[in-house]
């Protein structure tokens, strides 16, 4: 059975703060599990350092391609 109810984010924590502690902490338990999953933790270092780089002849063209633009730019 499924149900869907529309309410507002004021009404669902007024919701929530009447439930017993046991069910709290069983809803708290559950929102957890779901952030877990739903994300995991990734090494932003690693991830980084791990990543593609540029080689020199990208990087020239980066360089020559914001010349030309900040070029054009001033010409307006």
């Amino acid at each position: 059975m499924h149900l869907q109810i529309d309410i507002s984010f004021k009404q669902l924590v007024d919701v929530v703060k009447t439930l017993p502690t046991s069910q709290l902490k069983q809803l708290k338990a559950v929102i957890e599990k779901e952030e877990n999953i739903g994300s995991p933790k990734v090494n932003l270092e690693k991830l980084l350092l791990d990543g593609p780089t540029a080689t020199e002849d990208e990087l020239k063209t980066i360089r020559n391609n914001r010349k030309a633009i900040n070029q054009w730019r001033q010409t307006l």
